[in-house]
């Protein structure tokens, strides 16, 4: 399996433990959070760094994910994003085997899809996103970089986010 690390120790980030767990394509090395965590364990995973070494981290470890979620702005999401982009490391999508992605439809660089959601053909999703438990996004569909499709939302088709 291909290995990983985790930016971001919150609840989010325990969700998608749960997703990667499932997919079975990326051993989790390490969750990445605030100084003051390091040392702990996260769902049986250890915080092992801060943002702060990730140009370090990028030189061990290929991949990385923003396990960060995304309340009211996606600043902090879209800082990390581009942190672990300029440190070097390439940003996987992660698809919940309980999800379904048409073939006909694409995903950017770090998208997270959760369990029971659906992106129907020919919808776009871009860098950085998270498509949560039970989403389901119809045909033709746009959602931009960044974006946060909340839990049990309907995009219907021809939707720009």
């Amino acid at each position: 399996m291909k290995k990983i690390i985790l930016i971001g120790g919150g609840g989010h980030c325990k969700s998608v433990i749960d997703v990667i767990e499932q997919e079975k394509k990326f051993e989790i090395q390490g969750i990445v959070d605030k100084a003051n965590n390091i040392g702990s364990n996260i769902l049986g995973y250890k915080v092992i760094a801060t943002d702060d070494n990730l140009q370090k981290l990028a030189q061990k470890f290929k991949y990385a994910l923003v396990t960060v979620g995304q309340i009211k702005s996606p600043t902090t999401r879209k800082k990390l994003f581009d942190l672990a982009v300029k440190s070097g490391f390439s940003l996987p999508s992660i698809i919940s085997p309980k999800a379904y992605v048409s073939k006909h439809s694409s995903l950017g660089k770090g998208v997270v899809v959760m369990h029971n959601a659906i992106v129907n053909a020919n919808t776009s999703i871009g860098d950085n996103c998270i498509i949560n438990s039970k989403d389901l996004i119809e045909h033709d569909c746009v959602v931009s970089e960044h974006c946060h499709i909340s839990t049990n939302v309907t995009i219907n088709g021809g939707s720009q986010i």
